[in-house]
Formats: structure tokens, sequence, C-alpha cells
């Protein structure tokens, strides 16, 4: 946990305007400075920035707060990001007593060899807009696209000659290794030792690729004429990766939130030419699916987004990817959209056809998240016969299964049901025994059924299948479904299965949770609550795993994650007054409480080990539903091979672990 004295320490270091200088142009007004506001588009300046009182505050929405706030509020770090970039900085530690003092100095070493990587991007990208200047080939190629000079600028494009070694007169070490590193260069073991390193990119239009701190992270290359790859992007480095970073982001941010969503499209030009029609609010993936950390990183930004896709069968396969991705996060109050342009149109040639009202007219009219999902679920399915519609049943249960619990999946449990001609609770009920049948706790299983307080649907087991029901059968209450009197596993019966899925239709009463004690996910939610600080350490999988969890453990996380955001890590006794304010969340929290013999230990190993539980049943799942399409579907049996290879590391690894822990 960062202590409340080193973040008061660092405030009275750091400079906000010097902060809020490098986002925003500002200009000396009296004693303040004085720009345009970058949280709504205005053509007046009213954001002022005060040196004295180390804060901003705009007059014509309101926005008002200091350096910290500005960069999670507007560039979209998370707290502790944000005050490890301030205390960078300033040349400041941040005090972490998780980490040992070879860990710190590790951490100091990358941070230092990721500023060298982006130095060299930096001077690189400066080198190709110079060039650009000097090529009149380049030049006219962007103005038959439309491009204005001004718009070139503010995405920093430029032009990469084609020479072998252009690079050599940017760089007055051009056998740097760490050229190589930033992916700049590559080197080859045949020829001359002059021939063996060349310039990666040569003879291409150059976009920069700008973390969200406008940082130069990677580049995108537009070959000039008909040469293949029409585009080649720079290779994963330290400091970039495609499955993370967004094209055009660092640019947009501003625009986002005025336009009240964000636009994601599928290349460079398409984002450069949309903001050349006045859409700057749009972003693009670098070559890459739409994956989890995307739409995570949107969602910082604003909870509308909008995916625009050709509509040719590889953008209804880059689409089915995007839905994959927004299922987890698709909230109650988020909006997710899909565009399908006609075939022969992407965005750029669109707009430049129609203009910017026809595009803004077919985005209006865009595909709901819900009606995608219907339509996903649907494909090669005769909906007019019996296995057609069992088929859709079959398609849709995974999609469903990664909504997160609330009104919309219980909404898309009704539709689901309609479409598949099947009365809701008989849906339910199919889809409540296919998760006993898979082991329930291995993967999002119906977070409605799960969720209490929807007992008209039937409870579904809980994390690990640790739930029971009253008032069904005395059998039942007294062990969990699915389980022998030997303690082995068994599939219920389906009397027992009927019985669990409504036992209000026998007259019995509401089912009441009985959470077994040790579940991993009841001990993961605790510590992190506990230990709030640990929630930085996280990688991007846990929480792609915690976001499929479901109530009370969803709604804790959700809370947590919310009031990092906003307070940063705060000690369990400002968490539980926060708790207390809130009778939904302190009625999730009792239900984890434990006797105090099944208290977790309060360390990090006792969370990584309960994460990797939480890993292991979901890899488990992963491998049954592999299993059952590996009948119609060939690439399923490589995946399953995969995945099961995962979990027997995975598994070897908790073994060891635990072995150690008892030695």
């Amino acid at each position: 946990m960062i202590p409340s004295g080193f973040i008061q320490d660092l405030m009275t270091r750091v400079d906000v305007v010097e902060v809020v200088g490098r986002h925003v142009e500002l200009k000396k007004a009296g004693i303040n400075h004085k720009g345009l506001c970058p949280f709504h588009g205005e053509k007046t300046p009213s954001f002022i920035v005060s040196p004295t009182r180390q804060t901003y505050h705009c007059f014509g929405c309101g926005v008002h707060g200091d350096a910290l706030s500005f960069l999670t509020e507007f560039v979209g770090l998370g707290f502790v990001e944000a005050v490890q970039e301030l205390a960078q900085q300033v040349g400041m530690t941040v005090p972490d007593d998780e980490r040992s003092v070879e860990e710190q100095k590790a951490h100091a070493v990358r941070r230092k060899e990721a500023i060298a990587l982006t130095d060299l991007m930096s001077q690189a990208a400066s080198h190709y807009r110079q060039q650009l200047k000097q090529s009149p080939e380049a030049v006219s190629y962007l103005k038959r696209r439309g491009l204005t000079g001004e718009v070139a600028k503010q995405f920093g494009i430029g032009y990469s000659a084609d020479r072998w070694q252009g690079l050599a007169s940017a760089f007055a070490a051009y056998d740097n290794p760490k050229l190589e590193e930033a992916g700049l260069v590559i080197v080859n073991d045949s020829g001359t030792p002059k021939e063996r390193r060349y310039d990666r990119f040569r003879h291409r239009i150059m976009f920069p690729i700008r973390s969200v701190q406008g940082e130069v992270i990677g580049f995108g290359g537009r070959v000039l004429d008909a040469g293949e790859p029409k585009y080649l992007n720079s290779p994963e480095t330290p400091v970039f990766s495609k499955g993370r970073e967004l094209y055009g982001l660092y640019e947009a941010r501003t625009a986002i939130r005025k336009a009240g969503y964000a636009l994601v499209v599928e290349g460079y030009m398409d984002v450069v030419a949309l903001a050349q029609w006045g859409m700057g609010h749009a972003v693009a993936t670098l070559g890459t699916a739409c994956t989890e950390d995307h739409v995570r990183r949107l969602l910082r930004f604003t909870d509308s987004i909008v995916f625009s896709f050709d509509g040719d069968a590889a953008g209804r396969k880059a689409a089915a990817r995007a839905l994959e991705a927004c299922l987890p996060h698709a909230g109650d109050t988020r909006s997710i959209r899909f565009l399908f342009l006609p075939a022969e149109h992407d965005p750029d040639s669109f707009i430049r056809e129609h203009g910017a009202p026809a595009f803004e007219q077919a985005v209006a009219q865009a595909v709901p998240l819900s009606r995608q999902m219907l339509t996903m679920a649907g494909q090669g399915c005769e909906m007019d016969t019996p296995e057609g519609r069992a088929r859709f049943v079959h398609q849709a249960h995974p999609l469903w299964s990664a909504l997160p619990g609330g009104a919309l999946q219980r909404q898309m449990l009704q539709a689901f049901a309609r479409a598949a001609s099947l009365p809701v609770q008989e849906l339910s009920t199919l889809w409540s025994a296919l998760a006993l049948a898979h082991g329930a706790g291995n993967a999002p299983y119906s977070s409605a059924l799960r969720s209490e307080g929807y007992a008209a649907f039937g409870p579904a087991p809980s994390a690990y299948g640790r739930i029971s029901t009253t008032g069904v059968a005395s059998s039942l209450a007294s062990s969990p479904p699915g389980a022998s009197s030997s303690g082995r596993q068994r599939r219920p019966s389906w009397a027992e299965r009927q019985a669990m899925a409504d036992p209000m239709r026998r007259g019995a009463a509401p089912p009441a949770l009985r959470r077994a004690p040790r579940s991993p996910a009841d001990w993961v939610t605790r510590l992190l609550v506990l230990q709030s600080d640990w929630w930085g350490r996280l990688s991007a999988e846990d929480l792609d795993m915690l976001n499929r969890l479901s109530a009370p453990h969803a709604l804790l996380l959700a809370w947590l994650e919310r009031d990092l955001e906003e307070h940063g890590p705060r000690p369990w006794a400002a968490l539980q007054l926060a708790l207390q304010d809130s009778p939904e969340l302190s009625r999730a929290w009792q239900q984890l409480q434990h006797p105090p013999s099944d208290e977790p230990d309060l360390t990090w190993d006792s969370l990584r080990r309960a994460l990797d539980q939480l890993h292991l049943d979901r890899l488990q799942h992963q491998q049954t539903e592999l299993a059952a399409r590996a009948s119609h579907d060939p690439l399923a049996l490589a995946d399953y091979q995969q995945v099961f290879e995962r979990w027997k590391a995975l598994k070897a690894s908790l073994a060891a672990s635990a072995s150690d822990s008892e030695a």
C-alpha cells in the first residue's frame, strides 16, 4: 500500500502546469495558465491551471482536480500507475513493502530500459517526419488520400525512405543493439557485416503509435505502391504489445469524451481519414483481433463503443472476436454496437463517397450487442428445425455465460429462449444442468442463475459448485449437488435438477446459499478487499478471470476496482466504513464470512495460490467445451491440446506449492 505521507510529499514536488502542459497547449494568463479544455470540446479557452493552488479548473464543464487526478481522468491511468508516473518525473521511488530490494532494482532497470527505447522511437519519429518533407512522392500520396498537413502533423505522420540503412543518418551509432530491440533495425546472420543490419521500414508512410501518455512506442508502416505486406507493424517489444495498444487513442481521448463513444476501426488510414472529416474519436487495433485489454482500456474513457467492420467474411470474423472480448465487460450501463459497412467499403472509402453525415447515420443504426449475440449464436443453425434450434442453444450458452450478472444477462436469457422456442424456465433448467455437468465453478456460468434474488430462474452452482438448497429434499440440503454418499461426484438426477432449477414450483422456500469454507473465489475476494494494494500486482489474465466470477464476488470486486480508481489503495478500516454505507455491499461481504479457523493467511502467496486454483478450474472448463466442439471443428482439437498442457503445468505448479507449504 502506498503511504499517504508519500503521496503528500509527491504532490508538493510535482508541478501541475508541467503535467497538464504535456497534453494541453497552455498560455500564460496573469498568475495562471489558460488553454482549451481537454475534457470537452470548446473554441474559447476556459480551462485554467493554477501554479499557486496546483490545480486545474474548467469554467465551461466544471471539471476540477490536481496533477494526480489529471493523469487518472484524462490520460486514463490507474491510481497506482499515475503515482508511479509522477514519481518517475520528479525522481522519487514509490515505496512498495511487498517487493524485495532486488525486485525494486530490477523494476528500476526495466523502467530505465523502457525510457531508452521510447527515446529511440521518438528520435526515429522525428527522422521520419523530416523525410516526409523531402519526399514529393510521399506527400503526393497523402494528398491523394485527402489528408491535410494539419492532420498529418496531429498524428506525427512521416515517411521511411527507400534505403536499406536510412536510419543511419538519424543515429550516430547505427550498430546500437537497442535499435534492434526497438524493432527499428533487423539483423541478418548472412551477408557482409554491413549488409547484416538494415531498416525494418523502407519506402512506407509511417504512423507513430503512441501510448496514452504520448510516448512513441512503435510504428505502423503503409506501403506506397502495390508491395507486400500492405501494412507492417513494429514487433513486440518491452514497451509495445499489439494486444494492449490502440492506434490513435492518445489523439482521440478528448474527441471520445465529446462524441460520447469510441469508434474502433481496422486500419491507420481509417483513423486518420475519419479525423480529417471531423470524427476524431476513432481508434484502430494493430493488425490483431480485438482483445479484452483493448476493451478494458477504452472503457476507461467511455461507456460506449462502436466497432466498424467490413461486411465480408473477414469482417464478420473480426466482429466475432470483438464480441467475445466485450462480453465480460458488457454491463447494464454500457453500450457496445457493431457497424457493418458494405463489402466494397471501409470507413475511409465510405466517408469519401457518402460524406460524414451518412457515416454518422450508419453509426446510429449500428447493431447492438444483444442482436449480434443472437446472430452469432445462430450461425449455421436451421431455426425452423428442432435440430437447428438445439444447436442454437448449444452455441448460445457460452456467449450468455460470459456476460456479467445483471439486467442485460437476464434479458438475454429471455431473448435466447424466444429464439429457441423454449420457455425461459426450461432454458434456465437446461443451462443449469449443463453447468452442473461441467463442474460449475470452472467458468462464468450463469451469474444471473447464481445471484441472490433471482430464484425464479433457479439457482445454479456458485463458484466451485458448493451450493445447497433448502426445502427441496433432505439429501440435497445436506450435501452439494452432484455429490454421492461416498464423496464422489455424480451427475444429479433429472428430478434433482428440476427441483434445483425451480424450487418455487414445488412450494419450496427460496434457495439459500451455503458457501463452503475455503472457496478460492471467497479467498481471493476477501484478500483483495483486506489488502487492496495487491490489486496493482494482478496480471491481465487474473483480471479477466475475476471479471467472470459471479455474485457476490463480482459485486465486491467491481466496487473495489472503482474505489481504487477514485481513491487508490486504502486500509481495511476505510474500506470497512465504505462497505457499511451500502446495504447491498454489506450483504455481499457477509456472504463471504467464515469461522476464524477458515480465514485465509494475509499473504501474497495465499492469494496467488487461490488465483491459480481459479485459473485451473477455468482451464478445465475450456477443455470440456473444446472436447465438445472437436467433432465439428478441426481446430478445436489443437486448441484442446494447448489448453491441456497449460492446465497440466499449472496443476503441477500448484501441487509443488502445496508440498512446499506442508514442508
